[in-house]
Formats: structure tokens, C-alpha cells, sequence
């Protein structure tokens, strides 16, 4: 006894046969646009990132070169090349310090004004000593980074000190006061007063 399939030859024509065609072809459909989107959302975030990082005061007394990275949830930018930083390192962990330093967190704006932080992100590159050698803003890619980054383990001078990318603009809400003697930018001279 034969199921009520339809006959070969009719099956074109026939409503059941079209609709179980197009139902098959929504499904595959689903699954494609599924797995399209799965592979396009970032793995790694800029909260992940920071959790594992090395806290600054750690870094740059530990005697290994360091990356710091300041950045803010909020800056595309900076959530564009999460996934790159973090396979950087992956590549690169053992041999140096990730450090992230949110520019929202007032906490490290002496970090924000010492480095001159106007753009995010911004990547300072520090020797084992802990001394600023190079500085790049913006979307850097990674290629680039990573070839900074064997520059600084070989103590060598970094090949892209001066690269920049697309940057998100940022200004710190408040800074902290300086007189003019401190800020080398400073053109004005001070007048001492003889009472």
C-alpha cells in the first residue's frame, strides 16, 4: 500500500509539494542567516578585556614591557579592534602587559592627562622601566600593533610610533590643575610680585 504521495508527474502542480518546497527553503534559510550573524558578533568585549587586564601600578614595576590601552564602552572604535587586542594578547601575553584604563573613570585621569589623551583609543607603549617610547591613536591594524609590539619586546625602536587610525573624540571632564612650569606646552611665563 503506497503513502499519498504525490505522483511524479503532477508533483509540480501540485500545493502540498510547492509549500513543503518553500518551507524547506525558509528553514535553510534561517539556519544560513543563523550562523551569518553568529559569526559576525564579536567574541571578546572591551568589559572582558579590562577584567583581565594588568592593573597599571603592577605593569610598569614588574620589569615587562607594557601596552596600555584607554578606551570607553562607549567608543566603536575601541569595540572594533576588541577582538584584535585580544588575540594580541593571546600572542602576546606572556611577554608583556595589556593594561586598559577607562577614560570615563575618573580614577585615571592623571594617566589621561599625563599621556594627553584627546582621542580614543589610545595605545602607549611603555620599556621594562615603565618609561613612555612610542604612543598611536586609533584603529590600528593589527599586523601594525603586532609589529609594534615585537619592536618593544626586542627593545628596538617601534617600526609605526606614530601610527593613527580612525579615532573617537574624547575630552576629559575634568582636569587636574597644573602650573604653567609643569605643562612643557606652556608659553606663558609667570610674574613674581616684589612686596
Amino acid at each position: 500500500m503506497a503513502a499519498n504521495l504525490p505522483e511524479s508527474n503532477s508533483a509540480p502542480s501540485d500545493p502540498r509539494w510547492r509549500n513543503f518546497i518553500i518551507a524547506m527553503a525558509a528553514i535553510a534559510l534561517a539556519i544560513a542567516l543563523s550562523l551569518g550573524f553568529r559569526t559576525q558578533t564579536p567574541t571578546t568585549t572591551l568589559e572582558t578585556l579590562a577584567t583581565k587586564a594588568v592593573p597599571i601600578d603592577v605593569a610598569v614595576n614588574n620589569g615587562k614591557p607594557t601596552l596600555i590601552e584607554f578606551y570607553a564602552n562607549w567608543c566603536t572604535t575601541c569595540q572594533a579592534m576588541a577582538e584584535d587586542v585580544s588575540k594580541l594578547k593571546t600572542e602576546y601575553g606572556d611577554k608583556l602587559n595589556f593594561v586598559m584604563l577607562n577614560v570615563d573613570n575618573t580614577k585615571w585621569l592623571p594617566e589621561i592627562t599625563r599621556y594627553r589623551v584627546d582621542g580614543i583609543p589610545h595605545f602607549v607603549y611603555l620599556n621594562p622601566q615603565g618609561e613612555s617610547v612610542a604612543e598611536t591613536i586609533g584603529e590600528i591594524p593589527r599586523l601594525i600593533m603586532a609589529a609594534n609590539l615585537d619592536a618593544l619586546i626586542a627593545n628596538s625602536s617601534l617600526p609605526y610610533a606614530k601610527a593613527s587610525g580612525q579615532i573617537s573624540a574624547f575630552a576629559p571632564k575634568i582636569m587636574p590643575s597644573q602650573s604653567n612650569t609643569d605643562d612643557p606646552r606652556s608659553h606663558s611665563s609667570q610674574v613674581k610680585s616684589e612686596n
